[in-house]
């Protein structure tokens, strides 16, 4: 898929999924919207994806929602149903990323504002170039600091103080303090950016592919689970399950052997 606002490349079982509107600083617009949504959506029966790098063309990941296009539009009959629509195609972009079986890996440089906060949030791991900056622009627009999952993701990742601090004020949080308060796993140089996503996506690629994907759904599980025991109730089922892979045995032939295993998803 090139030439298009979504571009896909694939390399081996990693797909590199880029927002592709420079011009724009990558501003999601509806359709955008529409193809990250069939994108992630997709996924779910694409097996032979493992792990997607989720980035930016051009200097910045995202500056947010396509403020000026007409899909907002506020006037005429109906226009409540409208935005409720338009509403639920940008939030539906977040539920699809954290309902697919792939790790996202969110590789931010630049500006992250609004909508391109909120993505960058609902991936599994981010990780930010030198530059990054980060905020949820929704509340200097005259709406909710809250908006595409920021509300519930940011408190998980850095605990409700900072995120408080960040959605009320919608001031910017700058890469070496995402990287201090957890909100991104490292800070590399802007050149490097897509080489650490690429390794970090190899070492996941080492799990076997049935591990790595029920890993993704138990941890999405048990934070959110009532209390311990459902939590680990929740991983004894993981386990359970994995434990009679074909996969299983070959990681543990290799492990004996000192080798590496070649999984089959079996």
């Amino acid at each position: 898929m090139t030439g298009q606002v979504l571009e896909i490349e694939r390399r081996g079982a990693i797909e590199i999924a880029m927002l592709n509107r420079p011009d724009s600083l990558n501003a999601v617009s509806p359709e955008l919207a529409e193809a990250l949504q069939a994108y992630f959506s997709g996924l779910v029966n694409r097996l032979d994806v493992r792990v997607v790098l989720l980035r930016g063309a051009g200097r910045v990941f995202c500056a947010g929602a396509e403020l000026g296009s007409d899909a907002f539009a506020t006037e005429g009959p109906g226009r409540n149903q409208r935005q409720l629509a338009m509403q639920r195609l940008y939030s539906g972009i977040v539920r699809a990323m954290r309902a697919c079986p792939q790790p996202v890996i969110a590789l931010v440089q630049g500006a992250a504002c609004g909508a391109g906060f909120s993505l960058a949030l609902a991936a599994d791991v981010r990780i930010a170039a030198e530059d990054a900056k980060l905020n949820a622009a929704y509340l200097r627009v005259g709406l909710g600091g809250c908006d595409m999952g920021s509300g519930y993701l940011l408190p998980r990742l850095v605990g409700l103080s900072v995120a408080s601090e960040l959605l009320m004020t919608g001031n910017f949080i700058h890469a070496p303090r995402a990287l201090a308060t957890g909100l991104v796993s490292s800070v590399v140089p802007v050149d490097g950016l897509l080489d650490a996503g690429l390794a970090m996506a190899g070492d996941m690629l080492r799990a076997s592919p049935m591990g790595l994907r029920m890993t993704k759904e138990t941890l999405g599980l048990t934070v959110d689970a009532p209390g311990f025991e459902a939590a680990l109730t929740l991983e004894d089922r993981q386990q359970c399950m994995l434990i009679a892979t074909a996969d299983h045995e070959t990681a543990v032939e290799a492990f004996r052997a000192r080798a590496v295993p070649e999984y089959r998803d079996l």
